[in-house]
């Protein structure tokens, strides 16, 4: 046994063909536009089904709206794990006299978890300013490191640079906020 139902694609192709130009005007990857614009197929008029005149062609211009791949959406955070490699990258930093960013963080915090992909945006963006950023756990790393970073609060960042610490955020509140403080605070020294 079979049913017949009523397909809205086939009974009102014009409002289907409509309704899907919409759809992907609004998700904003790919603009569909008809060069001619007309109808064919058939018309609700006067209380029964008309047939409209066909149109002979109908061509279309497509246009992407694609993200700009020339740049990383995010750059992963190199973790530091113990004194010895903290001088190692502050002494290439300082050859280079550039900047490095250190997020002090613990796997517990919250705060934290919700920083860090954050801060691998902000890394993105200024990924061309010759900027390192990097991430202390603080839970696995030996407490002389953290104490040599002079951390009382989590999350922390500290942006160092000549081999010693500048400027810090402690980011207890709002990741937007704290966000907007490191891209002041790197904007100072870059």
């Amino acid at each position: 046994m079979s049913v017949l139902a009523a397909n809205s694609q086939v009974m009102f192709p014009e409002i289907y063909q409509r309704y899907q130009r919409q759809q992907l005007w609004n998700s904003g990857s790919c603009l569909f536009w008809p060069k001619n614009s007309g109808f064919s197929g058939t018309v609700w008029s006067d209380g029964k089904w008309k047939k409209k005149q066909k149109m002979k062609r109908r061509t279309w211009r497509v246009e992407a709206a694609w993200p700009d791949l020339s740049k990383p959406r995010a750059i992963e955070m190199e973790p530091i794990n113990d004194c010895d490699q903290l001088d190692q990258i502050l002494a290439a930093a300082q050859q280079l006299s550039q900047p490095v960013l250190i997020d002090w963080m613990a796997a517990w915090c919250r705060k934290c978890i919700y920083l860090k992909p954050k801060l691998e945006k902000l890394a993105a963006e200024f990924h061309t300013k010759r900027i390192k950023f990097y991430y202390v756990d603080v839970n696995k790393v030996p407490q002389t490191l953290v104490k040599r970073g002079n951390i009382s609060k989590m999350p922390t960042i500290q942006l160092w640079k000549d081999g010693e610490m500048k400027e810090e955020v402690i980011g207890g509140h709002k990741a937007w906020l704290v966000t907007e403080e490191v891209r002041q605070m790197i904007q100072k020294f870059i």
